[in-house]
């Protein structure tokens, strides 16, 4: 069985910065176990060494709902 966390939330760019940076140092740190923030829990999980990376992005442009970029990036690794 599958248990899915997940926390959607507008941050301001320094915000979302800082929750990046603080991804990346748990990536880089000493410790086998990455402990992730998704909203107002955190999730540990044990990535191997090497790591499976998708980085998508879409620029949209519409005459009625404006102009709309998003950015996806997936990580995702066999424990």
């Amino acid at each position: 069985m599958a248990q899915r966390t997940t926390a959607d939330e507008t941050l301001p760019r320094e915000e979302l910065a800082a929750y990046l940076q603080e991804l990346a140092t748990e990536f880089d740190g000493e410790s086998e176990e990455v402990s992730i923030r998704v909203g107002n829990k955190n999730v540990s999980l044990n990535p191997p060494h090497n790591i499976d990376v998708s980085v998508e992005t879409v620029e949209r442009s519409s005459m009625l709902r404006g102009n709309r970029e998003t950015v996806e990036i997936e990580l995702s690794w066999k424990p």
